[in-house]
């Protein structure tokens, strides 16, 4: 039964509009909206819950002032009604207040609205550019997505349920201390206006001392998970202590943020304790002495008495609660700062799917600094035709492996256009472009999921029979069929480890290709597909690849030069400028960077006869 009420908030819901706005306010309402009913609904149940409390009270007063009064033997017969009324309160209307507070709060808002909010955080931060990610850690985003949805719903839930709850329970204490008498009402009057002080005053420094916390949390977060992420390397070369030193930096910086905010939780707290003891001292002697007037009646006292025992005990774990409102406060504005960011590439509103026809490609005067004034792409046309074989080649830092991503619209041009058969890529949508271009990179990184799941990843429908043909052609079914990881998963089922850290760095490029060779994309980019592969190994998949260009367009980088020797053209850049073209014979007799790049490449290896010389 209670599955039914977990599925009333859809945590999977599209958003009405992807990206959140950047005011505080606005980000909160842009989430809460979608569930605003149920909100609305925990708001009136919390006040109903707090009148049913204050009855309570009441009714311990009419009680007490009965027993005092009554004939025993006509109790029940003069004043049934008046226990039947208090019955029906208790068990039924307290009852169905509590109950229906913890379905609205544990399974609707828990369960649906927290994921909502990190679902579609998710889907907005997903899709920013490559940009976005490359200028922070990976956790440290995972880290904000996560602390959104607890943050905001916590908050939410806090002000709709305990802050309410408390509101509405200290003005109707006030009230009815006023009834009793004008004297008790100026104490708890003073004491509510002490509360307010104490709570304006230290309580927005929380908020601050909490974005900053959070911020830190995350910090510390990124920086252990770019060492776990980079655990080879760590062990590899961290001899000094230095990743132990990054992530105490790290910790320190978290630790001295949260004793900031611990310090002012506890002065809160010693605030509280002096306040609160002079409400119960003041109370508790005006009501004696009220009584010995005749002002008040015992269970006017035992009503008085016990409200301000509840207002004392309600009042710490209140002013917890404020204060959590606040740390979630900072914690959703140092959230929605990193979360709220309009994406840097987006698709035209009329944007179309592309549909590659013949993979003609054109790069027309192109140029990007990296928002820089100079550099990298400088001016740049370049037209492949369809079924063309390209080898871009240039040293480090040339701009070729810029080029590409740019053909892939990783980076949005600074000048010039980009065409497919005729179309600006810019007018097209990112994911109807990628899906006509194949790539394998020189740094493959896997999914931590099964060899299967990486092989289709670039096309979701694929058979079995597709997967390990694809498999077979890239040389990788041999292996694969010994995977087992640690759970036993055996072969295609088994897991990679995350970025593929379980297998080598030629097993990764293998089933890297394997993934392009299924996807069988028209236009196929190869940024140094095999050089993590050994000479026996590349031999046999060039058969493969040699299988796979054919009648693709190809753009090939390499600068193991003898791999694209043979490509119909070569490319040659440098400083973001094409400053060769042609077949490598013709290069080599131009004598140029393309020669020049050649013959230092081909001196790095001993010819047979060099060899013998050396032997001797």
């Amino acid at each position: 039964m209670l599955g039914r009420f977990e599925r009333i908030v859809d945590p999977l819901r599209p958003p009405e509009a992807l990206e959140p706005p950047a005011r505080l306010g606005a980000f909160i309402w842009h989430y809460a909206r979608q569930a605003k009913w149920w909100f609305i609904f925990f708001f009136l149940n919390g006040a109903l819950i707090a009148a049913t409390e204050l009855l309570l009270f009441a009714f311990v007063g009419d009680i007490v002032d009965l027993l005092g009064t009554a004939e025993p033997a006509t109790l029940w017969q003069e004043h049934g009604a008046t226990f039947l009324w208090m019955v029906f309160v208790v068990l039924v209307l307290r009852s169905a207040a509590l109950v229906a507070g913890a379905l609205l709060e544990q399974q609707i808002i828990v369960p649906g609205f927290f994921n909502l909010v990190r679902w579609q955080a998710h889907s907005h931060v997903v899709g920013q550019s490559f940009t976005y990610f490359q200028n922070d850690f990976a956790g440290r985003l995972a880290t904000k997505v996560m602390q959104a949805g607890q943050a905001l719903g916590d908050f939410l839930i806090n002000i709709f349920q305990s802050l309410w709850y408390f509101v509405i329970f200290a003005i109707s204490t006030f009230a009815i201390f006023l009834d009793l008498d004008w004297r008790l009402g100026v104490v708890v009057g003073v004491w509510i206006a002490g509360y307010v002080t104490i709570g304006s005053i230290l309580i927005p420094r929380i908020r601050r001392a909490a974005r900053r916390l959070a911020d830190m949390r995350s910090v510390f977060n990124g920086r252990i998970v770019d060492a776990y992420t980079n655990i080879h390397t760590v062990k590899l070369f961290d001899t000094t202590g230095h990743e132990d030193a990054f992530a105490r930096e790290g910790l320190t910086w978290m630790w001295q943020a949260l004793c900031s905010l611990t310090r002012i939780i506890s002065t809160i707290r010693f605030s509280l304790v002096a306040l609160n003891g002079l409400l119960l001292t003041v109370s508790g002697f005006l009501c004696v002495w009220l009584w010995q007037a005749g002002v008040l009646t015992v269970g006017a006292v035992a009503l008085a008495l016990g409200l301000v025992l509840r207002l004392n005990t309600m009042s710490g774990w209140m002013m917890f609660s404020i204060s959590n409102i606040f740390r979630d406060l900072g914690t959703i504005q140092d959230a929605m700062e990193t979360i709220a960011k309009p994406h840097g590439i987006t698709d035209r509103p009329d944007a179309k799917d592309l549909v590659p026809r013949q993979g003609r490609i054109e790069f027309e005067r192109v140029s990007f600094h990296y928002g820089k004034e100079t550099g990298i792409i400088e001016d740049l046309s370049l037209t492949i035709a369809p079924g063309e074989k390209v080898g871009l080649v240039g040293r480090s830092g040339a701009g070729k492996s810029t080029l590409v991503n740019l053909l892939l619209r990783l980076f949005d041009l600074e000048g010039g256009r980009i065409l497919i058969d005729g179309t600006d890529i810019s007018t097209v949508t990112q994911e109807s472009l990628r899906a006509a271009i194949g790539m394998v990179t020189q740094d493959t990184s896997l999914l931590h999921r099964s060899v299967r799941d990486n092989i289709s990843y670039g096309a979701p429908g694929a058979d079995d029979a597709s997967i390990l043909r694809a498999a077979e052609m890239a040389e990788a079914d041999g292996f694969i069929r010994d995977l087992v990881d640690p759970r036993g998963r055996q072969g295609f089922d088994a897991h990679v480890g995350e970025r593929g850290v379980k297998l080598s760095g030629g097993q990764r490029q293998r089933i890297a290709i394997a993934r392009v060779l299924l996807k069988n994309a028209p236009i196929l980019v190869l940024d140094e597909a095999t050089s993590a592969l050994d000479s026996e190994v590349e031999a046999a998949i060039q058969k493969s690849l040699g299988t796979l260009m054919e009648g693709k367009t190809v753009i090939a980088i390499a600068h193991r030069l003898s791999t694209i020797a043979a490509m119909d053209r070569l490319v040659v850049m440098d400083k973001g400028r094409i400053v060769e073209e042609g077949r490598h014979e013709d290069l080599l007799a131009l004598g140029g960077l393309y020669a020049s790049l050649w013959a230092r490449q081909s001196g790095g290896f001993l010819g047979e006869d060099e060899a013998e010389n050396a032997a001797q």
